[in-house]
Order: structure tokens, then sequence, then C-alpha cells
């Protein structure tokens, strides 16, 4: 079962930039990351995903290609400026749910095409982004099933990858959320981390 939604599309980042985004993101994560399965899911992400290729969103946040794995970039940076705050949270944990907390979002999007009007008023083909959910798991629950397929995580991972969209489309009653939020300082600022990445770093995509 898949969705298909008509939103907006922007154009490709340059390929120069999308290589050193690939291959920081792959140095980082091999940098901060030691425990097994660091490799396959490294793997994973480069031989069966279009990770490196895919937006980070359809039209909210750097939508254009290579958008996810920029994305997961500027949450690593922004997570990794609030250390003084994860005392008790290693660097491998930050690395961690920073990099993969968006991983639900490879072989999500493909690119479709309609007509449009230009700014001449004639008609013209143009590109968008659809979303196709090949399957249909959530978001926060679904980043957190691949990365739980390769390696073992611990309360906190767990918890802040689950839950780093906070209350959205959490339903009236749900208290999951907050109780995270309460029990896990790293779900907390990973939030923050990936609303500050989105809505200051990603403003103009």
């Amino acid at each position: 079962m898949s969705s298909s939604t008509e939103l907006a599309y922007s154009e490709s980042a340059p390929p120069d930039a999308l290589q050193e985004n690939r291959s920081i993101f792959l140095e980082t994560f091999r940098e901060k990351v030691s425990r097994p399965g660091r490799d396959e899911i490294l793997h994973y992400l480069v031989s069966s995903t279009d990770f490196f290729r895919a937006p980070a969103s359809t039209r909210y946040h750097l939508s254009r290609e290579g958008g996810l794995c920029r994305h997961s970039l500027n949450v690593y940076r922004r997570l990794m400026a609030a250390r003084p705050q994860l005392k008790e949270c290693s660097e491998e944990s930050i690395a961690l749910v920073s990099l993969l907390h968006d991983v639900c979002k490879a072989e999500f999007y493909a690119v479709s095409t309609r007509n449009a009007k230009d700014e001449k008023g004639k008609w013209v083909v143009v590109p968008y982004y659809t979303v196709e959910d090949k399957f249909p798991l959530g978001h926060g629950g679904k980043s957190l099933y691949i990365a739980s397929k390769f390696m073992a995580l611990t309360d906190d991972e767990a918890l802040a990858i689950m839950h780093h969209m906070g209350g959205f489309g959490v339903m009236p009653g749900d208290y999951s959320v907050t109780n995270a939020f309460k029990m896990s300082r790293l779900a907390l600022e990973l939030h923050i981390a990936d609303m500050r990445a989105t809505y200051a770093d990603e403003v103009e995509g």
C-alpha cells in the first residue's frame, strides 16, 4: 500500500555537494559509531537505498536531491552543540540518533511530472516530489525499526529516534512523547536539534 501527495520539487544540488555530504556522513558515522552492525547499516544505506540522493521533505525543508543527507548532518551538528546538556550521553549515541533519525525517508520519495504554467503563462511539464510509502510503519517507528535491524540500541537511543518529531501527529490523550522527554534528555535534545536544523538552518532549502 502506498500514498502519493503532489507537492513542490526543487532543483538538484550540485554533484560535488552531494558527494561531499555523503563522504562527511560516512566518515562521521565510522569515526563515532563502533558497535556491531555499523558497517552493515552503512552498506545498506549506500547499496540498497537512495538515502544520499533523497530529499529531506517534499516541500517543507531541503526538498531537493541530497537534502536528506544534508539535513541529517545539520541535526548532528546541532545535537553536538548541545553536548553540555548531554553529559551522560556518549558521542556515539549523539551521532547514531542524529544521523539515523530520518532513515525512514530512504526509498520514500519519488519524482513525477505534471503540467503547469510557467511565468509567461505557457503550459510546460514540470517535476515534483511525491510520497510513495512502501512500508507504512509511521515516521519515528520506521526509523527505529530500520536502525534496530542492524544494531542494538540503548533505551535512550530508542526513545530519541522514536520521538524525534515531538508532538506532531500524536493523538489526544497520548502522553508517550511527554513521558519520553521526561525520561530521556537525549530524546528531548534530538527533537530540539531537529527543529532548529529544519526551521533555522534550512529555511531557504
